[in-house]
């Protein structure tokens, strides 16, 4: 009886230990966003910058407003496209990595780690390097004679999509390898041996026992390219914009805090919206499979 009793007061302590860690969240990440959204109901005044005030202004301006709604559109486009492009180039990868048996294996998971360990503009950097007119990809095109001039890919939502890409691929890599390892290679070998053709078995068995890799994945894959900065504008140019860098030119460049308030906060409810949808279609895939 005394175990049991001490069991339950520990139980009824737990809660206890979890108020120090959700306290420090809270004044983190809780009240700068507080202070934020208190400053997207202000008003901007030009000359002046912000006065305070209590109105929706700045969010009807978003909403009315086409050039900001198409680069949402942009923002969001480009979070898919890229999304669906990581976990497509990740899965044979992950794959790879998680059921080979070589001694290189963790050799292999350091190379997948070490871009991470690069910062985003000298990865952007190096593929203006690379996709420039007089870069690498042009110069080995015109010297295998496929072009006569150079390719236009810098400065395009090409480059973007390649470059947001590059830096998404290593953390969608990690997470499917990690659930693939925990799946027993004994199920597949049955699929085989009963049989099922390899693409049957990766439909059939591996993908839906993978499907919380690929939820963890997408999630976190898809809130990185919707907030993605430097590389859509070291490799999008000034005309290509996406919510971020948009943020950015508002709060710095114009010094409107007000309104580049009211963009993070769209750009924020975007990406919660997105998440539960992409969260609740796969939930829904694994409970049907």
């Amino acid at each position: 009886m005394a175990m049991v009793a001490a069991g339950d007061r520990q139980r009824s302590l737990a809660p206890l230990l979890m108020v120090p860690a959700a306290l420090l969240v809270l004044a983190v990440l809780g009240m700068p966003l507080v202070m934020l959204f208190r400053y997207s109901l202000n008003q901007f005044v030009p000359g002046l910058g912000m006065a305070e005030a209590l109105t929706l202004a700045n969010y009807g301006r978003f909403f009315s407003d086409s050039y900001f709604l198409n680069v949402l559109g942009t923002t969001v486009q480009m979070a898919i496209l890229c999304t669906a492009l990581s976990l497509i180039l990740a899965f044979p990868v992950a794959y790879f990595l998680a059921r080979t048996q070589s001694k290189y294996k963790s050799l292999l998971i350091i190379l997948t780690v070490f871009p991470l360990l690069v910062g985003n503009v000298v990865r952007a950097a190096g593929w203006m390097a690379l996709l420039g007119n007089s870069g690498f990809v042009n110069t080995v095109l015109i010297w295998f004679g496929l072009v006569e001039t150079p390719v236009k890919i810098l400065y395009t939502p090409t480059a973007v999509v390649i470059g947001i890409v590059a830096v998404v691929l290593p953390f969608m890599i990690l997470t499917l390898q990690s659930v693939i390892e925990s799946i027993d290679r004994s199920i597949e070998e049955a699929a085989l041996n009963l049989g099922a053709s390899p693409f049957t078995v990766f439909r059939r068995v591996t993908f839906p026992l993978s499907l919380p890799g690929v939820l963890a994945g997408t999630v976190l894959v898809g809130i990185l390219c919707m907030n993605a900065y430097a590389t859509p504008v070291l490799l999008g140019g000034s005309q290509f914009k996406m919510m971020a860098p948009a943020l950015y030119d508002q709060m710095i460049r114009a010094n409107n805090w007000p309104f580049g308030a009211a963009l993070a906060f769209v750009l924020m409810v975007a990406t919660v919206c997105l998440t539960i949808a992409s969260t609740l279609a796969l939930k829904r895939r694994t409970t049907r499979d």
